[in-house]
C-alpha cells in the first residue's frame, strides 16, 4: 500500500487489514508509516516511491516478513503547487510526474516479475477523474501537471492490464473521487467532496477476486457500482465501456 501513512491510503490499508490481510504501508514519514504499521499488525516502509533502491527494497523486505504480495496498491501521488503555471517551476510541474507516474510504474515493474512466476496477482492504480475532466474551476487548484500525469497513468494502467493478462496478473484503475485529504484540504467547502469509505471498500472488492474481468476498466468509487459492474462485466467488455476513449 504506497502512500499508506496518511488520507486516502491509510483508509484503504484499514480496510484491507480488515478483510484480513496482512499489510505493509510505505510512505516518507516515518512517523505516520510506523503508526499505521502499529495499528495494522502490518509493516512500515519508509522511503520515496520515485526511488527504484527504495521500491525494490519494500518488495523484498515485505515478501521475507509478510510472504508473497498478492495485492499492490499504488497510491501514492501529489498534487501541483498550486501557484501560476508561470510562477510554477519546472522542477515541481515535472515533480508531480515522477511520483505519480515513475513511482506508479516501480512499483508495478518491482511486484511484476514475481507475480507472473506465482501466475496470480492483483494491481491497483489509483487515478483521477481529472484524466480525463479538465480542472479549470479555481477553487479545485490542483496545477497544470495533476490532470496530465494522471491521464498518463490511466493509459498505463490499461496497458499493463492487457500486458500482464496472459499471465495471470489482473491490473485495474480506480478513481477515489474528491476525498478530503492534506491534499485537497484548500478546496472550497462547495466542492463535490466523495464520502471517504467508498474507496476502501472498492479496492477491497477488486482484492478479493470478483471483479478481474474487470480488468484495465476505469471505475470511480462513487459514481459506479462495482457490484453491477461485475454483473455487466461481458457487456462492458463487448462495448469497450468504462474506458477513456474518443468518440466520433
Amino acid at each position: 500500500m504506497t502512500g499508506g501513512g496518511r488520507g486516502i491510503g491509510a483508509a484503504i490499508a484499514r480496510e484491507l487489514a480488515d478483510a484480513g490481510m496482512r499489510v505493509a504501508v510505505t510512505g516518507r514519514t516515518s512517523e505516520q508509516v510506523q503508526a499505521m504499521a502499529d495499528e495494522l499488525g502490518g509493516l512500515g516502509l519508509v522511503g520515496d516511491v520515485t526511488r527504484s533502491d527504495d521500491v525494490e527494497g519494500w518488495v523484498e523486505r515485505t515478501e521475507r516478513e509478510l510472504g508473497p504480495i498478492e495485492v499492490l496498491v499504488a497510491n501514492a501521488g501529489i498534487s501541483g503547487s498550486g501557484r501560476a503555471f508561470l510562477e510554477e517551476s519546472s522542477e515541481e510541474w515535472w515533480r508531480v510526474f515522477e511520483v505519480n507516474v515513475l513511482g506508479t510504474y516501480l512499483c508495478c515493474h518491482a511486484v511484476a516479475a514475481r507475480m507472473i512466476e506465482r501466475g496470480r496477482g492483483r494491481i491497483v492504480n489509483v487515478g483521477s477523474g481529472g484524466s480525463y475532466l479538465p480542472i479549470t474551476n479555481p477553487t479545485i487548484s490542483l496545477g497544470t501537471s495533476y490532470g496530465p500525469s494522471k491521464a498518463a497513468l490511466g493509459r498505463f494502467a490499461e496497458i499493463l492490464a492487457a500486458a500482464l493478462g496472459q499471465s495471470g496478473v489482473r491490473v485495474f484503475l480506480v478513481s477515489p473521487g474528491l476525498v478530503r485529504t492534506s491534499m485537497t484540504e484548500r478546496m472550497s467547502d462547495d466542492a463535490p467532496w466523495t464520502p471517504p469509505e467508498l474507496a476502501p471498500r472498492l479496492v477491497r472488492v477488486l482484492a478479493s477476486g470478483r471483479a478481474d474481468a474487470l480488468a484495465g476498466r476505469y471505475i470511480h468509487a462513487e459514481h459506479d457500482d462495482i457490484e453491477e459492474l461485475i454483473a455487466r462485466a461481458d457487456e462492458i467488455a463487448a462495448n469497450d465501456l468504462n474506458a477513456i476513449r474518443l468518440r466520433r
